[in-house]
């Protein structure tokens, strides 16, 4: 055999290999294609109005002096107004364990003129209380009775509290199903639209889980009722 005939014969085989290859790839297009297009893609939305059941909150009280003598007097005066706060939140129904005492901190503040001569100064010291709490009906409560502390002189800040929901796996799958089943919903309109039936599913997205203020608030943390919502993003199959 010579040259040009085994050239021939390679040739043909090379040939042979490359239409089997394109053959298989025009097939897998043309199956992938049919897929894609018995398939319908629909989301599903599940809410929940909830309750949270967590609270968080702090109360800062503050005392100032004119100079630094006056830190062992402010430092007593500091503690007195400690104990009350504490003995107040006691009072209306929180336990021991739900109130957390912070350190007291001390700011030394100087104020000088041009000439950096020593005009003015403020010694201030500055505590902080956190109530940590489930009962958070009694945090709502109890915060306008604190405020009846600065009619007896006293220098607090009663900051807003942070109501949290933390119980959203107890809810989660709940709410996935239920996500789900108004994708399927939302996809047999689509279907019957086309003439088709949905049938199982393909693939499945799951959105993050949203927690919000309820009603039109953007914030998450100032309302105890919240709002909890999840989209899921289902493919289903379609059949004739």
């Amino acid at each position: 055999m010579d040259n040009n005939q085994k050239g021939l014969i390679f040739l043909g085989i090379f040939l042979a290999i490359g239409l089997s290859i394109a053959g298989y790839f025009i097939s897998q297009t043309i199956y992938n294609s049919k897929v894609a297009l018995n398939t319908a893609e629909a989301k599903g939305l599940a809410e929940r109005r909830v309750r949270a059941d967590t609270a968080t909150w702090e109360l800062v009280f503050s005392v100032t002096g004119k100079s630094k003598g006056e830190l062992p007097k402010l430092y007593a005066e500091a503690e007195q107004r400690q104990k009350v706060i504490i003995d107040l939140l006691k009072e209306k129904g929180f336990k021991e364990s739900e109130i957390e005492i912070g350190v007291i901190d001390y700011y030394p503040e100087e104020y000088r003129d041009d000439k950096q001569n020593l005009v003015d100064q403020k010694h201030s010291l500055i505590g902080s209380i956190v109530v940590n709490t489930h009962d958070v009906e009694l945090v709502s409560k109890v915060r306008a009775n604190v405020n009846t502390l600065i009619a007896q002189g006293i220098d607090i800040e009663n900051r807003a509290p942070a109501y949290l929901f933390t119980k959203l796996n107890d809810i989660k799958p709940e709410m996935l199903r239920e996500a789900t089943k108004n994708a399927r919903v939302a996809a047999n309109e689509f279907a019957q639209n086309a003439g088709v039936n949905v049938g199982g599913i393909r693939s499945a997205r799951q959105g993050s889980f949203f927690i919000k203020d309820a009603g039109n608030s953007y914030g998450d943390t100032e309302k105890i009722e919240k709002d909890v919502r999840v989209v899921t993003t289902i493919t289903f199959y379609l059949t004739d």
